[in-house]
């Protein structure tokens, strides 16, 4: 595979994405409260080209499963990552809202 894309991605005026994967058409309508499907769809081919980048041989059957699951444990490891971060960030938030808390009940 290469270079070669692994997805052709259209979007229709009834705002359907059709992505295209080895080989293989899949069509979803996104969910109306999901902004950015287009985006979405494009963090996923980033995803699966660089887990296709993993494998020297042309992708058989038994190694699509492969660079799916590599792709999927990926994202996984990505959003871990990022609710770890973000967990931090709200338990500063927090303290920070606790010592002004603090500081309006002492001015009061």
């Amino acid at each position: 595979m290469g270079t070669e894309k692994l997805f052709n991605k259209e979007k229709s005026l009834d705002e359907v994405v059709k992505i295209k994967f080895l080989g293989e058409e899949f069509r979803f309508k996104p969910n109306s409260q999901i902004q950015g499907s287009q985006r979405i769809v494009d963090d996923l081919e980033h995803y699966i080209l660089t887990a296709e980048k993993q494998f020297d041989h042309k992708t058989s059957n038994k190694n699509k499963i492969a660079i799916l699951l590599l792709a999927a444990m990926n994202i996984s490891k990505d959003l871990n990552e990022l609710k770890i971060k973000y967990s931090g960030l709200e338990d500063y938030i927090s303290e920070k809202i606790a010592i002004l808390i603090k500081k309006i009940d002492n001015v009061s």
